[in-house]
């Protein structure tokens, strides 16, 4: 490992990349933190002359993936894709043989996909500030549905219950698919799924959309108010999504990669294909990234010891 770090920092950042790039993804194929990943790696293959090759390494909420970048050189040549959920594993997985404050290195913050929201038409609630009425006159009577503990929609949904002082009872979903099934049948009363999955749903009326978690209103669906709009004041939660580099990368490589990724955010043709996806390219310096994931690290340790999760 120390011949690693030292063939790294001896490096030249205008030599990179050297041979292809492995993109490590926390996820399986489909899915935000692959789709992202697949975008970003065809444009940067593109402007390095040098193949980036997504390699998906699911399980464990992102601990296999994470555990591989943290033992390799950190000389460039092998990155993570992963998401929000990179800020919180370390503190649900106790065991997990890494601390990502530590052992991670925030390169860019690559994009985000607020979510919404949602509840079963039957509910009778038709905004948040009704939602809000409801769960306190009927505390721990209301259920939501997540894609599965530690997810998160999971971790959203107890941070919105932990700041409007709320109890519903959780029922976890193998996957997102599932969990949104359930609330369009009535399964579950209330749900946070994506705005992109929300608003067909929403359009048709089988499900009502109450708000958007975002710390802004939506351009595709501008007249949902935002959560702190709507009744949680401060409240903001986005599935935002990164890309990491091992702890020790040299200080100009990292700049590099970091300008490289911010070039490739902004084309036309990378733009076009997260908007499809309702996905918002974001982008900033390395800097701004990694004062935010600290950040994230410490808003959701809290949320986790304040909630008791536990991962599965």
């Amino acid at each position: 490992m120390v011949l690693a770090a030292s063939a790294a920092l001896a490096q030249p950042a205008g030599d990179f990349p050297r041979k292809p790039v492995r993109m490590v993804a926390a996820s399986a194929p489909g899915g935000g933190i692959d789709l992202i990943g697949r975008i970003l790696a065809q444009r940067l293959s593109e402007m390095w002359s040098q193949q980036v090759v997504v390699d998906n390494r699911a399980g464990s909420g992102g601990v296999i993936a994470i555990g591989i970048v943290t033992q390799a050189a950190p000389d460039g040549h092998t990155l993570l894709t992963h998401s929000v959920g990179a800020s919180y594993v370390g503190t649900l997985y106790r065991n997990a043989p890494f601390d990502v404050t530590r052992d991670l290195t925030p390169v860019a913050l690559t994009a985000s996909q607020p979510s919404v929201v949602a509840v079963h038409p039957s509910v009778a609630a038709n905004s948040m500030r009704d939602l809000i009425q409801l769960a306190r006159a009927r505390p721990g009577m209301l259920t939501y549905g997540s894609g599965g503990a530690g997810g998160a929609a999971h971790m959203g949904t107890e941070l919105l219950l932990s700041q409007a002082q709320l109890k519903l009872i959780h029922v976890p979903y193998k996957g997102t698919g599932p969990s949104t099934a359930a609330l369009l049948s009535g399964e579950v009363n209330v749900a946070m799924i994506g705005l992109i999955t929300a608003a067909p749903h929403a359009k048709s009326g089988r499900l009502r959309a109450l708000a958007v978690t975002s710390a802004v209103r939506s351009p595709a669906m501008p007249d949902l108010p935002t959560v702190a709009e709507a009744g949680v004041p401060g409240y903001e939660f986005s599935g935002w999504y990164g890309l990491f580099a091992p702890a020790g990368m040299p200080a100009p490589l990292l700049a590099r990669v970091n300008a490289d990724v911010n070039r490739a955010l902004q084309t036309p043709d990378t733009r076009q294909r997260l908007a499809g996806a309702g996905v918002e390219p974001l982008g900033g310096s390395q800097d701004e990234f990694a004062r935010y994931f600290r950040a994230e690290v410490v808003k959701w340790q809290k949320v986790i010891r304040e909630a008791g999760i536990r991962a599965d």
